[in-house]
């Protein structure tokens, strides 16, 4: 019998139902072969045991004959396998517990395998945006929250943007058609602030005209 671990969410990805006004604009999660290879690293983990396994062969070719140090180098090669295995493994697990969502106010981000979790960042707290594509349309798009907001790198990853660990900042990792995915997000913002500040400024007028109110 088939189980699905996330059927208790009303909405694949999110933890709750919308509210009023809130709609969803896009729904994805990571590609799992870019996944395995740009946050897993698998070819830089392949090309290791590739290594150890050519330098086992070299330094005993002058010692024995070509068909023992082949043999002698071959059990690098078999670890190499398993261990990119695992990676693919890991890899899939990850994309298959992974929900990235975007809405007209937020990004919603459902990650965690061993311990899920939903990171909400409305548009609000967001300062900026980075994307960062492939030749094949892959790419990432981390999001550069304001001021004091933090996260924990080892909570986020591998969903967090490489090497930035004293502000980390979230990442939709290895997406489809992220040029389009990050036009969405920024449309989206823009819309979102553009609207959060005219009402601000309704509200300060408001108040101007109406002190007792405030």
């Amino acid at each position: 019998m088939s189980h699905d671990d996330f059927q208790f969410e009303p909405i694949p990805g999110l933890p709750e139902n919308l509210p009023q006004g809130e709609e969803i604009l896009w729904q994805g999660r990571p590609n799992i072969w870019a996944l395995t290879k740009d946050s897993l690293n698998f070819w830089w983990v392949m090309g290791y045991f590739a290594l150890l396994a050519g330098w086992r062969f070299i330094s005993a070719i002058d010692l024995m004959p070509t068909t023992r140090a082949a043999s002698i180098s071959t059990p690098f090669l078999i670890l190499g396998a398993i261990v990119g295995g695992l990676l693919i493994i890991t890899a899939l697990i990850q994309a298959r517990c992974t929900v990235y969502t975007i809405t007209n106010k937020r990004v919603a981000m459902r990650i965690g395998a061993a311990l899920t979790v939903t990171l909400n960042i409305p548009f609000s707290q967001l300062e900026n945006a980075a994307l960062g594509l492939t030749k094949n349309g892959q790419g990432n798009i981390a999001l550069i929250t304001k001021g004091e907001t933090r996260f924990s790198f080892l909570v986020l990853w591998p969903h967090a943007r490489p090497w930035h660990f004293a502000k980390t900042q979230p990442c939709l990792r290895a997406i489809d058609d992220a040029q389009n995915v990050a036009g969405i997000l920024a449309k989206a913002a823009h819309s979102n602030i553009k609207q959060h500040n005219a009402q601000t400024q309704f509200d300060a007028d408001f108040a101007h005209l109406n002190p007792q109110a405030s």
